[in-house]
């Protein structure tokens, strides 16, 4: 028996590599004749490749530089020049986040079923949203922080502030936010809606019990990419939130972020470790949101399939 299984394995493993050579041999000589797919290739490969390396470069070298630079001081919860804590910057971070999202998150959502559910198609008024959120994507981030400074800071008196900035985000955001949770929705088939209609549950209920858990892992993929560059906001905060290191004591207090706080600290050129440090523990909050994101994601996912089956 072990003699004939050893023979049955060794054949199947000659057929595995007769078939790889014969497909490799295929491969070739379809490049043969079709050089410019050979080409292209080539290119997807080096430009992964590229990519890759750069962005494994940049981790690699804020990591050496930062990663001693980290001590104990740095977490003192009151900043001065001579520790330069970045903990009062880390908790603005976390604040201005969950502040933003709690504005710009419920919006951007319902604005997007509102364009995908209810809205008639071929309305005018549809393609006009889209194509205008699509051009406040590609908006810099500046122009948001000089019309936060004119309208939130000036107009409305909200000073340099939590609020300002986090109103300042929350619109910046507000277009990632609903263009994504509208691909989201598009997504979910139309047979789920359609037996939801057939054993008698409404509009509402279908989009709130049936369609949207169905499209929460591209909801949620869309908060992932508005928490990015909330976290990694610099020019729109300066000219809105301020610059004061110190923890908040209510929505008016100025405040600064950890972008902030890198862009303050690389500019007076005296503490670049400390520079390096932040960049770390923005990088690792980073990575954190965006685990903790993608569990959730795929718990959801997973508790929508097992209701709808």
């Amino acid at each position: 028996m072990t003699n004939k299984t050893d023979i049955t394995k060794t054949n199947n493993t000659d057929k595995i590599e007769g078939i790889n050579k014969r497909s490799i041999k295929q491969k070739l000589a379809e490049y043969k004749k079709k050089p410019m797919s050979f080409l292209m290739l080539i290119l997807v490969y080096l430009s992964a490749a590229i990519t890759v390396l750069s962005i494994g470069f940049l981790l690699v070298y804020v990591l050496i530089k930062g990663i001693p630079s980290i001590t104990p001081e740095l977490f003192s919860w009151e900043y001065n020049s001579d520790n330069c804590s970045m903990l009062p910057a880390l908790i603005n971070t976390v604040l201005m986040t969950l502040l933003s999202l709690v504005i710009a998150g419920p919006i951007g959502i319902f604005a997007a079923v509102y364009l995908v559910e209810y809205a008639k198609k071929g309305n005018r008024l549809v393609g006009i949203v889209r194509i205008t959120a699509e051009t406040l994507t590609g908006i810099p981030s500046i122009v948001y922080g000089l019309f936060g400074a004119l309208f939130f800071v000036t107009a409305l008196n909200l000073k340099l502030s939590l609020i300002s900035g986090a109103l300042t985000l929350s619109i910046m955001v507000l277009p990632v936010i609903m263009r994504t949770t509208e691909e989201a929705l598009l997504a979910v088939p139309d047979s789920y809606r359609e037996g939801s209609f057939g054993l008698g549950a409404g509009k509402l209920r279908t989009v709130f019990k049936i369609v949207l858990p169905s499209a929460v892992p591209g909801i949620l993929s869309g908060v992932i990419l508005a928490v990015g560059r909330i976290v990694g906001e610099t020019a729109a905060l300066i000219y809105t939130a301020g610059s004061v290191a110190k923890v908040p004591s209510n929505l008016l207090s100025s405040t600064r972020t950890l972008s902030v706080h890198m862009y303050l600290l690389s500019k007076e050129g005296f503490h670049t470790n400390q520079t390096y440090a932040t960049a770390v523990i923005l990088l690792i909050l980073v990575v954190i949101i965006n685990f903790a994101s993608d569990k959730i994601a795929k718990k959801l996912a997973a508790d929508s399939i097992n209701c709808n089956r």
